[in-house]
């Protein structure tokens, strides 16, 4: 009776794995001004974004390659119409995104807190 109980928990964490593995920028995130932005997958390794809230609601704030905690994308900066070289990097609840444009020369950042 164990050993049969045994393999269901197994089996039940082994079909688990895939959704425990589930890359950390797919979620919703608040932004410092409290627009809330949700990245989805939208392909292999690439993660759409998505305003929930606010004036920009429904629109692309860019996409976002990668896995491991670690992505390289565009991030639309829709209050501005300008579009720049982003890179993100979760760490716990935390999102860290940045935009550069001009080969790097002007940047800017934001932290963004999952919800």
């Amino acid at each position: 009776m164990n050993r049969t109980f045994l393999l269901a928990c197994a089996s039940v964490v082994l079909m688990a794995g895939p959704a425990l593995a589930e890359e950390p920028i797919v979620g919703t995130w608040k932004r410092p001004t409290g627009t809330l932005i949700q990245y989805s997958s939208c392909g292999a390794d690439k993660y759409c974004g998505t305003v929930l809230t606010g004036e920009y609601k429904g629109k692309s704030i860019g996409e976002m390659s990668g896995k491991g905690g670690s992505y390289k994308g565009q991030v639309n900066k829709l209050d501005e119409g300008k579009t720049y070289n982003g890179k993100a990097s979760v760490s716990g609840n935390t999102l860290s995104l940045s935009g550069c444009v001009l080969g790097g020369l002007i940047c800017k950042s934001e932290s963004l807190t999952r919800q």
